[in-house]
């Protein structure tokens, strides 16, 4: 069974702004940003495992990334060009650095 990952015209605004909500999302999508695709495991949080994929979970759903599975480990990728298609500068804004001088 595959993943479930939403086409363009099916990401609201609303499910990718509550998806970017979360203290730990965001800072999964702010890694993503930085280091480009990875393995799950990879991203380092203090959360456990079990919370993770409900996380991940959320993120893909919403249309914020994209996973790809190759042997057991499970790649995310963030959807940085359909989200800017759909909402230009809304990833750049949402992960601004808010102690960057501006």
């Amino acid at each position: 069974m595959s993943a479930f990952h939403p086409d363009l015209h099916q990401m609201s605004l609303d499910r990718v702004l509550s998806a970017l909500g979360h203290p730990i999302r965001l800072a999964i999508v702010r890694t993503l940003a930085e280091q480009g695709e990875t393995y799950c495991g990879a991203v380092e949080t203090s959360a456990p495992p079990s919370t993770m994929t409900g996380h991940w979970r959320v993120l893909r759903e919403s249309g914020v990334v994209r996973q790809r599975v190759d042997g057991r480990r499970h790649y995310m990728a963030l959807r940085q060009a359909d989200i800017d298609a759909l909402w230009p500068g809304l990833l750049d804004t949402v992960l601004r650095d808010e102690t960057a001088p501006r």
